[in-house]
């Protein structure tokens, strides 16, 4: 999986930057990057501060980590009901 090119700290240090009045080609390439990153970022992030993007990273982690619980749970239920078929065909 691809690493991202820019951490969580510093997409909200970019955009801190524009709300203080750099402007958008500048800043683009000032870090070397796209407006459309950019513009994709203000819409997701605009707003936000380092600690609620934090808990939205771990809610994330947690989310995934269950999904692969419930998937491996069902997993088991329907090898249980195969087995509760055979015995009773």
């Amino acid at each position: 999986m691809r690493s991202a090119k820019f951490s969580g700290n510093r997409i909200i240090a970019i955009l801190k930057q524009n709300e203080e009045g750099v402007s958008v080609p500048d800043m683009c390439r000032e870090h070397g990057m796209g407006h459309a990153a950019f513009y994709k970022w203000r819409a997701k992030f605009g707003g936000m501060d380092t600690s609620l993007m934090r808990k939205i990273k771990e809610l994330r982690a947690e989310n995934a980590r269950l999904k692969k619980m419930y998937a491996e749970e069902r997993v088991k239920a329907e090898i249980r009901q195969d087995g509760i078929k055979a015995i009773s065909a």
